[in-house]
């Protein structure tokens, strides 16, 4: 008999002692989702506010400047589909200079290996729309929206520009710019529906959070520089 009950005191504080590693586990688990959520909203919160007075849909309302930006994606997506957000960004970019809002454009995008060259797709595509090869430059060292920025002043020594993409991508580029001193405009791609895009969109609500850290805390450069590249 004696046996048994120390047999159930036992089994009473086992279960007790895995409750509270239950509770502690489960505390932990909501702490960091709050912090989180807290984190993608204030980054979310922050971009916005910082940039979506220099982002428009129209042509039309932007100043004239003398370099365009637009910023890379792959020409095809996995399935080997082409992929809607290179379309769009190249359809907005020739739009923008046929409009006369700028006299150059640099294309920036990852070329990483030889058998993926994002720029030269997009001159390429850009020149079919009508595009001077001339008034193109490649930039093949933008393995990120910060690289590419950034490199537009320190490589090309460009300050002013307006940046090419869809309005979420726009905002985050024209954030970093302007906090780096620079005056960015953004000149908003057709959207993609939601059904082709929760993906992209759920990452650039990380990619914000990413942007702060990189911006503010970080202080984060461009993976390459190199010399100085005129255009003009």
């Amino acid at each position: 008999m004696e046996l048994f009950r120390n047999m159930v005191m036992a089994l009473k504080k086992l279960l007790s002692w895995k409750n509270r590693l239950f509770r502690t586990t489960a505390l932990t688990i909501a702490t960091s989702g709050m912090l989180s959520i807290s984190a993608i909203l204030f980054a979310r919160t922050v971009v916005l506010q910082q940039s979506t007075a220099f982002v428009h849909d129209d042509v039309a309302e932007l100043p004239a400047c003398k370099t365009g930006l637009v910023l890379g994606c792959s020409k095809f997506t996995p399935n080997g589909r082409l992929n809607l957000y290179f379309k769009y960004r190249i359809q907005k970019a020739a739009e923008l200079y046929k409009a006369g809002k700028v006299k150059h454009l640099i294309v920036s995008g990852d070329n990483h290996k030889d058998t993926y060259d994002e720029p030269t797709d997009m001159k390429n595509a850009l020149v079919e729309l009508g595009v001077p090869q001339e008034r193109i430059i490649c930039d093949f060292a933008g393995f990120s929206t910060l690289d590419s920025v950034v490199r537009a002043d320190k490589i090309f020594g460009q300050k002013r520009l307006i940046v090419v993409s869809q309005d979420f991508h726009n905002k985050r580029a024209v954030f970093i710019g302007r906090s780096k001193g620079m005056e960015l405009y953004g000149l908003n791609a057709k959207s993609v529906y939601v059904s082709y895009s929760r993906m992209t969109l759920l990452r650039e609500a990380l990619a914000r959070v990413k942007t702060l850290l990189d911006v503010w805390v970080i202080h984060r450069k461009p993976r390459f520089l190199g010399e100085a590249i005129q255009i003009g």
